[in-house]
């Protein structure tokens, strides 16, 4: 591309704000130029500055709100733009969930090739005081009270008195000064919900209510933080589950403390745990015990070479880390994988990517659904169900 001469570093520019991106800045285009800018809003007029300039497109700062977006609102935290964790509460709630949900649906498109992809569902959440799970960071010296989550554009730390994102629990104990950070250790996790409260800086270990039943957790294991969002798609799993052919087993990969597992191990008669963490699997088998379940603590690229050529599954679930399924996993999905299949996502990108395999492959893409586990970001959760026919592969 042939960069304009006006398009250098510390150049000013004036234009409307289009969408949001992934990552949750403002895009809009100057002089044929498509440039970033953090804060702003679809339907902004701004005035902004070349911050840096990159192959294809620039990054800009905000100078000047022009003409402010009928969907701009004011943040409610004291330091939004400084904190690393919310980038969104200059957005109003309803948008945040348009500009995702078309994210999704367009990521599907431009990286996964779909020409027509599902139309996605969403569900919002309650946008504020929703988050169970905090992590927080010592301020040292550290006296008691010097918490805080890292800084949007270094690695300090921003002190943090309040947090409007925050379980009530959180909030209270954060406000009284109770959260004490582990000997030494100056990163550290707390958990919250309705009478459980939990931190690897004191009780680390207790159990949480979901829907009709108790899981036991860890403070320092990996637990989804969006206790209102989880149900729901464990309800809604649970739903495509009984669609399935319930005489094969099912497989629940990067099954962590086996959450979904707990909640559908009544409609098979087998199920396989697959999770690389040992320590998230050890709670896994107390919250997933029975007759007819294995655990694999084993990556996912492992599991599948210790599989028999013969194994057949009815339904498995995956919900793998930011990188997306693995190399080996998509090539035995495509290969022998179930007749359906429930993919939890926490990046359109790598979702995207592993349909377009899963496609090519002999899926379909039935279905699409947004959870917004994480209100005030730019995170986006969802879970794509993808069906082939039952009398493929010998399933």
């Amino acid at each position: 591309m042939v960069y304009s001469k006006y398009m250098v570093r510390d150049t000013l520019f004036t234009a409307p704000v289009e969408r949001i991106s992934t990552g949750g800045a403002g895009v809009l285009h100057f002089q044929g130029q498509c440039i970033f800018v953090d804060y702003t809003v679809p339907g902004d007029l701004i005035t902004g500055r070349i911050t840096g300039e990159h192959k294809g497109w620039a990054q800009g700062e905000l100078v000047e709100i022009l003409e402010p977006s009928p969907q701009r609102r004011t943040p409610v935290c004291e330091v939004f733009g400084a904190c690393g964790a919310c980038s969104l509460q200059h957005l109003a709630y309803e948008t945040q969930i348009a500009e995702k949900v078309r994210i999704l649906q367009d990521s599907l498109v431009r990286i996964g090739g779909l020409a027509l992809p599902p139309e996605p569902k969403g569900y919002p959440a309650p946008p504020l005081a929703y988050r169970n799970r905090v992590q927080f960071h010592c301020i040292r010296p550290f006296r008691r009270g010097s918490l805080g989550f890292k800084s949007r554009s270094s690695a300090s730390v921003i002190p943090l008195k309040d947090c409007p994102v925050a379980d009530p629990g959180i909030r209270q104990a954060l406000q009284k000064k109770e959260i004490l950070p582990p000997p030494g250790q100056d990163r550290f996790t707390v958990y919250s919900r309705f009478k459980t409260f939990l931190s690897e800086g004191g009780l680390c270990r207790g159990r949480v209510s979901l829907l009709d039943r108790e899981l036991l957790l860890d403070a320092g294991v990996f637990f989804q933080s969006n206790g209102i969002m989880l149900e729901i798609l464990i309800q809604d799993l649970r739903r495509y589950a009984q669609e399935a052919d319930a005489s094969l087993p099912m497989a629940d990969l990067y099954c962590g403390v086996g959450t979904f597992a707990a909640f559908l191990q009544d409609l098979f008669p087998r199920m396989d745990l697959v999770e690389q963490s040992g320590l998230a699997l050890a709670l896994a088998r107390e919250n997933v015990p029975g007759k007819g379940i294995r655990y694999a603590a084993l990556s996912s690229d492992h599991w599948v070479k210790t599989l028999s050529p013969k194994a057949r599954y009815g339904f498995m679930v995956v919900d793998p880390p930011r990188q997306g399924l693995s190399r080996g996993l998509r090539q035995w999905l495509v290969q022998g994988g179930p007749p359906l299949l429930a993919y939890i996502s926490c990046d359109p990108a790598t979702l995207a990517r592993d349909s377009r395999v899963l496609l090519q492959g002999g899926y379909e893409l039935r279905e699409v659904t947004f959870y917004d586990f994480y209100p005030q970001t730019a995170h986006i959760e969802s879970l794509g169900i993808f069906t082939r026919d039952r009398t493929l592969h010998g399933a």
